[in-house]
């Protein structure tokens, strides 16, 4: 006799939801050129499928969600690289959407997957790798509420830097062709300051047989007109001073100063464009700063002046995305690295994860704020007398740095200067609170050399395993 079939087991509506709300983590490996490709897991890091294609289209994101939601109704994780600039519209289409995206450093992912992917990479196990992340690495995540290189003031800072970059290496080009005319004309115009008005004759009268033509009214003038009265007859008659030591200094026919006058003309019309970009660029900076902190917070921090501030709310963002201090601190790659193994316990320098123009703008600011909050200057002391190098002392005060101006901003407080016993002060105090204190040892050259440079002063005496078994 034949058996009845079992009826299969019809699961409760309240089964079906509680299935339905788990999370669902999209992992998506972006690309800059071919397709993006995804994959959906859900908590228990199970692939419900793998392997789509889509571009950032909307037709065809439309489509992706639309197979999102098909797996289920609860919060969707989406886990991505930061894969240069393709993965912000794509990120904001998705936040749009009501998914929270995470970011995973491309460094992290790429230890995973030489795990995971073991012997092979393909594009297919790089987004199943990401959608299971969650479950392997979760705090290697990075939550990500703006739009990164789409937001205005981080954009225009990192500008900024690049700008004066190109101009400073533009100015060292220049200097250096300088140095073949002779010592007196890097004297006369000024290099590390050129103005309008050197730009000027350095566009058009490097030659010195033609500057010496152009004579000593024809070249006041010109001053005059480019600096706006501030150069005037002492200035022409120092570049005419110049200009016939060149021809004392070279053999008659031995340099061609019409090719060289053309090489320093190139240079100084960049320098002059740069420096016009660099300032229209700090306009637009200050009105994108004013909007972004119209308290001012930033600026109240000692060491944080106008250029500083929006360079470091720019690269830092929206200190409440972190979910704490320490969190701050790491992003900024100021924290030293962790390499413990049974008793051994060595921390070779700092991890210089993250943004580098966030560092260096951090590391600015605190070489100015020990001068003012006595605190850090108290600090900085103690530091160098431990043995520590400036450079080093000052990588430690730049972390305590951003973690009070992270405080600041996450309670909507302006930084409040204190004396070494806690009591409020102004910025005149602690410039002489922290002038008052006894310096442990200079901040000369030479004590800011590395200890690994080779020494300018006098040998050490002691002996060479004596110094290995110190």
């Amino acid at each position: 006799m034949r058996l009845p079939r079992p009826v299969p087991a019809v699961s409760s509506g309240g089964e079906e939801r509680e299935r339905g709300m788990q999370e669902l983590r999209l992992g998506i490996d972006v690309a800059s050129v071919e397709q993006h490709r995804a994959a959906l897991a859900d908590e228990s890091g199970r692939l419900l499928w793998s392997n789509r294609r889509f571009r950032t289209i909307s037709g065809q994101l439309e489509a992706l969600w639309a197979a999102v939601r098909a797996a289920g109704d609860g919060p969707v994780t989406v886990v991505m690289e930061p894969t240069r600039n393709a993965w912000v519209p794509l990120a904001a289409w998705l936040r749009a959407r009501g998914a929270t995206v995470r970011m995973v450093p491309p460094e992290q992912s790429a230890d995973l997957r030489r795990y995971y992917n073991k012997h092979a990479k393909t594009d297919r196990l790089d987004c199943e790798l990401l959608a299971r992340l969650p479950l392997l690495h979760p705090e290697g995540l990075v939550a990500t509420p703006g739009l990164g290189p789409a937001e205005g003031l981080r954009r225009a800072v990192a500008h900024r830097a690049g700008l004066v970059a190109r101009r400073t290496a533009g100015l060292q080009r220049l200097e250096a062709l300088l140095e073949l005319l002779g010592p007196g004309w890097s004297t006369a115009v000024g290099i590390g300051v050129l103005g309008k008005a050197a730009l000027a004759v350095l566009e058009r009268y490097a030659d010195p047989h033609a500057l010496r033509r152009l004579g000593r009214g024809r070249l006041t003038r010109l001053l005059i007109r480019a600096s706006r009265g501030m150069w005037r007859e002492e200035n022409a008659d120092e570049l005419l001073a110049a200009a016939a030591e060149t021809l004392r200094l070279w053999p008659e026919g031995a340099i061609d100063f019409a090719e060289l006058a053309e090489d320093i003309a190139v240079e100084a019309r960049l320098v002059g464009q740069l420096g016009e970009e660099i300032d229209v660029l700090e306009d637009r900076i200050a009105t994108l700063y004013a909007d972004a902190d119209p308290v001012g917070i930033l600026t109240s921090v000692p060491g944080v002046g106008p250029t500083l501030a929006p360079t470091i709310l720019g690269r830092l963002g929206d200190a409440n995305r972190f979910r704490d201090l320490a969190a701050v601190r790491n992003y900024t790659g100021l924290v030293p690295k962790v390499e413990q193994s049974g008793l051994n316990d060595k921390r070779p320098g700092l991890t210089k994860a993250g943004d580098r123009l966030l560092r260096q703008s951090l590391f600015l600011a605190a070489d100015h704020a020990r001068k003012i909050d006595p605190t850090l200057a108290a600090r900085y002391q103690r530091l160098r007398a431990a043995g520590k190098h400036h450079n080093s002392a000052l990588c430690t005060l730049a972390a305590v740095l951003v973690t009070r101006i992270a405080a600041c901003w996450r309670t909507d407080q302006p930084y409040q200067l204190h004396d070494l016993d806690g009591q409020p002060i102004t910025e005149a105090q602690g410039r002489t609170i922290s002038a008052t204190l006894s310096p442990v040892m200079g901040t000369d050259r030479r004590s800011k050399e590395s200890h690994s440079a080779p020494s300018t002063g006098p040998s050490s005496t002691k002996a060479k395993s004596d110094r290995k078994s110190a």
